[in-house]
């Protein structure tokens, strides 16, 4: 009988340790528990205020559930061979913003950032079927994204600014946006004052220039054609010069009247500029006196210029405004 209970409590022995093991086995299976994650996120954090995921720290700290803390993911490709030639600004924006948040009185373990690139995370850009970069994607604590935690940067841009005001829209989270100083603008604008007033000092004895109408007429018509083809949206919203797909196809023009390019804005303005040439041509014929031939081929040459760039801007226009139905000499 005493063989008999020992045989009995070395069998009880034998199944406590196997349920034992097999609760090890478990935990080790499904990974660090969420205080774990959110430490390994906020020491990560404190270290750089971007994060540096591959499809393994993405799997990791975004996908596994459950989460009570919001990740804002910028996907990117800045390698070179990937030639995306707005990523490298765009992320600087996004650190911008992330150093901004760091140094926040709003600042906590709710909310981090991070960065995926193509090169070290292709698995997670075929997951989430992105086909284009940059991308900026909120993944909220609980459930999946939407389709507006995915920020619309052709409408709003992808300035540090914007970012922010996108955040706090999804998260509630206030950042206040602290740019690091630069002294480019102010220096460049002293040496442009200095070169200015030691011109006028060479030429103190001679100053009729300055009234010249010409000059001042020239000056106008620059910053009108600056203002009107949109440099000072390009200034606030901060676009890209161009646009590349992955395909390899560039696009100069922006498909939507919600947007535009850089290079856009210059083309607007030489078409501007051609416009008014042509009017200037035509009113000169008309107001001068002289060879009749002459005036005949200004004022010719003159409406030639408007109709054909006028038509071009028409154009630009209708297509980027869907169903407006005016048009002059091209669709």
């Amino acid at each position: 009988m005493r063989c008999g209970f020992y045989l009995t409590l070395f069998s009880v022995t034998i199944l406590y340790l196997n349920h034992v093991s097999g609760q090890y086995r478990t935990k080790g299976n499904q990974g660090p528990s969420l205080g774990e994650r959110v430490q390994q996120l906020s020491e990560m954090a404190m270290k750089r205020p971007v994060l540096r995921f591959n499809g393994g720290k993405f799997k990791e700290f975004v996908k596994t559930t459950p989460r009570n803390y919001s990740v804002i993911v910028m996907f990117t490709a800045m390698a070179p061979q990937r030639q995306c030639q707005i990523c490298r600004h765009a992320s600087d924006e996004f650190t911008i913003v992330a150093n901004s948040f760091r140094y926040s009185q709003s600042y906590s373990n709710k909310l981090f950032f991070a960065v995926v690139d193509f090169d070290e995370g292709a698995d997670v850009f075929q997951m989430l079927r992105l086909n284009t970069a940059p991308v900026y994607i909120h993944f909220p604590p609980k459930g999946k994204p939407k389709s507006t935690d995915t920020m619309d940067i052709q409408r709003v841009g992808f300035a540090a600014e914007a970012i922010a005001k996108w955040i706090s829209e999804r998260t509630d989270i206030q950042i206040r946006v602290f740019r690091p100083p630069n002294y480019s603008g102010t220096v460049a604008v002293v040496m442009l004052l200095v070169l200015i007033g030691g011109f006028l000092y060479l030429r103190r004895n001679n100053l009729d220039f300055i009234y010249n109408k010409t000059i001042w007429g020239l000056n106008a018509l620059f910053f009108t054609f600056a203002m009107v083809s949109g440099q000072m949206w390009n200034h606030i919203r901060g676009p890209p010069f161009i646009h590349k797909s992955q395909n390899g196809a560039v696009a100069y023009i922006h498909g939507s009247s919600q947007g535009q390019f850089i290079l856009e804005t210059y083309i607007v303005m030489v078409l501007n500029g051609a416009v008014v040439l042509g009017m200037i041509m035509m009113t000169e014929a008309a107001a001068r006196k002289g060879d009749v031939r002459k005036r005949r081929i200004f004022a010719v040459i003159g409406l030639g210029l408007v109709a054909v760039f006028f038509s071009l801007i028409l154009s630009i226009f209708r297509n980027k405004a869907q169903g407006y139905p005016y048009s002059l000499l091209f669709k």
